[in-house]
């Protein structure tokens, strides 16, 4: 610390990270109740302070490795949130952050060790402060990006089915999708690679496979302009 700015009055920052997941059927999210005061025993985001020395995204890459024990998971930035009253143990501004999993490729022992829950995102209880809130803001992102990114590929196996698949865009936007067209739309897409493989255990006719060919993604210039 420096001798700077001690006229002003300092607060705390810290990130809570909203962990999607998506199980198949459903699209989920990975809660706990929280363990210290205030707010002990409120199903809560998790979250943590950050540290001195600590960027933003940092802390909540730390966070997200401590209860997923993934690396290099895509994040986003959901927003700030500072209400005055939004902790009332101190001043705490937060900054949310969200991630993207498929379920199948989450250790389960790290849930039981935090003491997490997956929740699906239309039974979510009410939770501590104004982490409902953070999660309505991530979800309404995502719903504006998953046609322009590839958010839908963070939640499906390597390979997939093109049902797999429309299933994951209608849990994401809470709706159905008309089959015939989505299919026509999906198959004019380029980096949606059909292989030789066939699904043979979801499928009782057999249904091709498929991969996100991200190479391809970073070439196309209508997904890529900025």
């Amino acid at each position: 610390m420096t001798q700077f700015y001690n006229e002003h009055s300092k607060v705390l920052v810290s990130v809570d990270c909203i962990i999607f997941g998506f199980n198949g059927s459903q699209l989920q999210l990975l809660i706990g109740k929280r363990q210290m005061d205030p707010g002990r025993g409120e199903w809560s985001l998790y979250g943590g302070f950050v540290g001195q020395n600590e960027n933003l995204e940092d802390a909540a890459n730390r966070v997200i490795l401590d209860l997923t024990g993934m690396k290099g998971l895509y994040i986003r930035q959901v927003g700030a949130f500072g209400r005055i009253d939004r902790d009332p143990g101190e001043r705490v501004i937060s900054i949310a952050y969200c991630t993207l999993i498929n379920v199948k490729d989450y250790d389960d022992s790290l849930r039981i060790r935090y003491g997490l829950e997956w929740v699906n995102l239309n039974e979510l209880p009410k939770l501590y402060s104004d982490h409902n809130q953070m999660i309505q803001n991530a979800i309404s992102q995502i719903r504006r990006r998953i046609n322009n990114e590839p958010l839908s590929f963070k939640l499906l196996p390597e390979l997939f089915t093109l049902t797999q698949l429309q299933h994951v865009f209608e849990t994401v936007m809470g709706e159905e999708i008309d089959k015939r067209n989505f299919r026509k739309r999906i198959k004019d897409i380029d980096f949606i690679e059909k292989t030789e493989l066939i699904d043979k255990i979801s499928s009782k006719r057999g249904a091709a496979l498929y991969r996100f060919n991200k190479k391809a993604y970073e070439q196309d210039p209508y997904f890529n302009l900025k």
